[in-house]
């Protein structure tokens, strides 16, 4: 059973879909924290009736600070894989460092289309046909790392940002567990900006 650590600063529902996963046995792991950068995360509350560990890291000041404590609490944890789950940061070095190809991340758009904040608004503004949803594992680029797994969402007529946001977020709590469990599961190999999954 490998140690996950979560990443959040808002609602945390992917925090939720993970810690799912966990309690039905479809991941063998154990959330051992949560760390924000928001004290109102309401993520926290979800740790709290879970009896996760949590910890606030105040992220004013110095970035690499801010990782390097990061990555402190996380490696004091036990933690093998790191996941961001609505973490509202760009990760920098000294946490990267500390777990290369060891930490995930969600992004509400088929990547690499549409990168950054609001890809949603990003994707409707575009006029595309097809939106989505990609796990990959994080670099020191926005939303650039090696892509492991994309679930695809039809942009309705009629849709609004939040009824798509609302679409793709479904797709999300169904990828990203399952992306998790490929890496648990030993499937996950990088070669390069290619992530192959093994049978």
């Amino acid at each position: 059973m490998i140690k996950i650590g979560v990443l959040a600063s808002g609602r945390g529902s992917n925090f939720q879909s993970i810690i799912d996963s966990i309690d039905s046995g479809a991941i063998d792991a154990k959330v051992a924290c949560l760390i924000t950068d928001n004290p109102a995360a309401y993520a926290i509350e979800r740790a709290k009736l879970h009896n996760i560990p949590h910890v606030y890291i105040n992220p004013a000041g110095s970035k690499d600070i801010f990782y390097k404590t990061i990555a402190g609490e996380l490696i004091a944890c036990g933690v093998e894989l790191v996941v961001l789950a609505g973490f509202m940061r760009v990760v920098k070095k000294p946490l990267i460092e500390a777990f290369p190809m060891r930490i995930m991340n969600i992004h509400p758009a088929l990547l690499p289309s549409f990168k950054g904040l609001h890809a949603q608004r990003q994707a409707l503004e575009y006029g595309v046909k097809i939106a989505g949803c990609t796990v990959h594992f994080v670099d020191e680029g926005v939303d650039t790392g090696p892509i492991i797994l994309q679930e695809a969402v039809p942009v309705l007529s009629d849709d609004t940002e939040e009824s798509l946001s609302a679409r793709i977020l479904e797709c999300e709590h169904r990828i990203y567990p399952r992306a998790i469990k490929l890496y648990i599961e030993g499937k996950l190999s990088v070669t390069g900006n290619t992530v192959r999954i093994e049978d």
